[in-house]
């Protein structure tokens, strides 16, 4: 047989009654319901729970050890289906690198501010939906285009696009780069995370070698190698510093939105407050 609620919620009455007619009362059964219900218990655990032998009833040393058991795992079942806990239960923000770029601060501020019985947890995690779509976090802060099933998504922003070159590069002379003038060598590419690829350039004009790297640390340790080029967002320049790359702004690239999604299915309690804010943040208001 399997043990439901009911068989641990009937047990610790009993034992916090000492009595089946009591329990039964408090439980509004009747008391050979009760019994069969303890009876079943018993039997599936195999131990007598409760001592009948005397007038009064007790509980045997395996009743008094699965007393705590019992009532550890109830109350562990009330609380996972509390709303009011659900709705305060650590928001998980994922984010693959640069999270909100410079409105990060101000949204993780506010919210402390405004929300503080639900905690804000950012998270950067190496993925195109970071972590989103693996059920890591309950939201993502991503860019570029989102086409993941299942996934709800609210354009916040754009951010334009630059260059990040290896500081010794006659290119980090420049104030500004074009498209073009990476095409002629290697460009670095993050494929797990990032949102840049070859189809940037046209067709005809595409760069002919690429290096192929799996998250933000390894991109900007390439480029500082002087093993290529790389393209991101601008927000990048800001959250990314590194003494061996040279950021320049790159005009020509179509910029790239900034995208809040989330589960579209049972999404945390807290994302209509989420979205609202981050909206408000990047309007000013």
């Amino acid at each position: 047989m399997s043990i439901e609620l009911r068989h641990l919620r009937c047990f610790l009455a009993i034992a916090e009654e000492s009595s089946l007619t009591r329990a039964a009362a408090r439980l509004h059964l009747t008391q050979p319901a009760v019994s069969r219900t303890l009876a079943a218990l018993e039997q599936h655990l195999g131990a007598r729970l409760v001592d009948r032998s005397t007038h009064h009833l007790a509980l045997t040393a395996e009743g008094r050890a699965f007393q705590d058991r019992a009532a550890a795992a109830l109350a562990a079942f009330e609380a996972a289906v509390d709303p009011a806990r659900l709705r305060h239960r650590p928001l998980r923000l994922g984010h693959a690198w640069s999270a909100f770029g410079p409105y990060t601060t101000p949204l993780l501020r506010r919210w402390q501010r405004e929300h503080p019985q639900t905690p804000l947890e950012l998270l950067r995690i190496d993925d195109r939906t970071a972590g989103l779509t693996r059920g890591e976090v309950d939201a993502a802060l991503l860019r570029g285009p989102v086409d993941a099933p299942g996934l709800a998504t609210e354009e916040l922003t754009t951010e334009g696009r630059v260059a990040a070159v290896p500081a010794d590069s006659p290119l980090a002379e420049r104030p500004r780069l074009t498209l073009d003038d990476l095409a002629g060598g290697t460009v670095v590419l993050n494929t797990v995370s990032g949102t840049t690829t070859l189809t940037l350039w046209p067709a005809a004009a595409r760069p002919a070698a690429t290096v192929t790297v799996a998250n933000t640390d390894d991109w900007l340790a390439a480029i500082a190698a002087g093993r290529g080029v790389g393209v991101s967002s601008a927000s990048t320049a800001a959250l990314h510093p590194h003494p061996g790359v040279t950021y320049r702004p790159l005009p020509d690239a179509p910029p790239l939105p900034v995208v809040l999604a989330w589960r579209d299915a049972f999404p945390h309690p807290a994302t209509a407050a989420l979205v609202a804010m981050a909206r408000e943040i990047v309007s000013g208001d």
